[in-house]
């Protein structure tokens, strides 16, 4: 199991930024990575969805924890051919509100179980990476919140 997490402070409420996070179809907007997201079924928890990444692979998530308004999660597993069951990432956000300033904290959590290990030697190459990713989409989602 790999873990890397970044969180942020959004000069917005909770409920704004939680707007922006629950609905699969902002994905794009602000997720780093993502270029298309589609909910295939379901509201909240058990929710399924397909999101497509920037490199053209597609993977269904199923929403594993939904608690309204400060935590959302999903599992993704890859699709297609040559899929490995075994991959799969999770990816939370937590929103925590900042009672001083009215603003938002939210946290992004990527976890990752690599198929076997000559895949988890090179995920932890690109740690860095995946890193810089979360960073990139905690600005995204500040300008997109900021904006409402």
């Amino acid at each position: 199991m790999i873990l890397v997490e970044r969180s942020a402070h959004v000069a917005a409420p909770v409920e704004v930024v939680w707007d922006v996070v629950q609905r699969a179809e902002q994905l794009p907007a602000w997720l780093a990575g993502v270029r298309a997201a589609e909910v295939l079924s379901g509201e909240g928890f058990g929710r399924r969805q397909l999101v497509q990444a920037g490199r053209g692979s597609a993977h269904e998530a199923e929403v594993i924890a939904y608690q309204e308004p400060t935590l959302i999660g999903w599992r993704e597993r890859a699709k297609g051919a040559g899929a490995r069951a075994e991959a799969r990432t999770e990816i939370y956000v937590q929103l925590t509100a900042d009672e001083e300033d009215g603003g938002t904290v939210v946290r992004l959590i990527v976890v990752r179980w690599p198929a076997g290990p000559v895949k988890a030697a090179l995920l932890r190459l690109g740690l860095r990476r995946v890193g810089a990713d979360l960073e990139d989409s905690l600005a995204r989602l500040t300008d997109l919140a900021a904006v409402g």
